[in-house]
């Protein structure tokens, strides 16, 4: 006769007369551990890597300033096959032992000679000024015809940034502005037109796109700007980014209006000429409400 005391027991014990282990693991779902050995048991079968078609991984960048008013971006003439002598964005495979903000970092290092750190970075490089975020993926099969090859591109965005340098398998390096690139007869001087390699122009004109779009809803555009800056350097860089030609006043009284997007910096400044004007700094806003609504064109 089993007396409620009995079936007490032996659910504490796990369902089994005698006191033997449970068939569930105890305790909070949240916290149970998946073992693979549990998968054999199930009899199901172990994971095979040899199973599925080996790929690689690259990264790709979006490398964005403002020179002479216009928007421009960085590209490497490419000095290995594949699309040898062809301008291209810059970038390189993912190392084994690297995640891809590193692998973004050093390419850009390796390629270039430029420098740009995380915003997340509580101690970024000396020196370094440039905002770098992740763009989007790209990973058609065909995209590269030494094997299939997935990149993960990044944007990068900053003010004044050094003169490039070549590296890598980069035999020269140049700023370019981004309507020549993406045009249908991109090329340089005397040279043949032809447009940037792999889907490069896809990526350079997403990388574009974001930035067109992040600086109306974000403080982004100042990512463009030197530490201090006045109202007109900013307005400048909003039409060269956008492509548009903004009424200087309406743009003050925006910029100035929008809670926590620019702050005094307590000086002023002749270097644009005319009189002196007001120099700011970012405030603390990342996200601007009001949003600076781009202008239809």
């Amino acid at each position: 006769m089993r007396t409620a005391a009995g079936e007490r027991a032996e659910g504490r014990a796990g369902g089994r007369p005698g006191g033997s282990a449970p068939d569930t693991v105890t305790g909070d779902p949240d916290e149970r551990v998946y073992r693979q050995e549990d998968d054999y048991d199930r009899g199901m079968s172990p994971y095979d890597p040899s199973a599925y078609p080996p790929f690689a991984v690259t990264v790709d960048l979006v490398v964005l300033t403002v020179r002479r008013h216009a928007l421009c971006a960085l590209v490497v003439r490419r000095g290995e096959p594949p699309f040898q002598g062809r301008w291209a964005l810059p970038g390189g495979f993912v190392r084994a032992d690297e995640d891809l903000g590193a692998a973004a970092a050093r390419e850009l290092a390796e390629e270039t000679g430029l420098c740009v750190h995380d915003p997340g970075d509580p101690t970024p490089a000396p020196g370094a000024g440039a905002h770098l975020e992740q763009l989007a993926t790209y990973g058609d099969p065909k995209r590269d015809p030494r094997m299939r090859v997935v990149s993960v591109a990044h944007l990068a965005l900053a003010p004044d940034l050094p003169a490039p340098r070549p590296g890598g398998d980069a035999n020269s390096v140049r700023w370019a502005p981004v309507e020549e690139l993406l045009s249908p007869e991109a090329g340089f001087g005397d040279e043949s037109p032809a447009p940037l390699a792999f889907d490069h122009a896809r990526i350079l004109a997403d990388g574009v796109e974001r930035a067109r779009s992040k600086i109306e809803y974000s403080s982004l555009a100042t990512a463009f700007c030197p530490p201090e800056f006045t109202v007109g350097e900013l307005r400048r860089v909003y039409e060269a980014v956008w492509g548009v030609a903004l009424d200087p006043r309406n743009f003050h009284r925006k910029v100035t209006g929008t809670p926590g997007f620019l702050v005094p910096a307590g000086g002023t400044t002749t270097r644009q000429g005319g009189r002196p004007a007001q120099l700011f700094r970012a405030g603390g806003a990342t996200l601007l409400n009001p949003p600076m609504l781009r202008p239809e064109v």
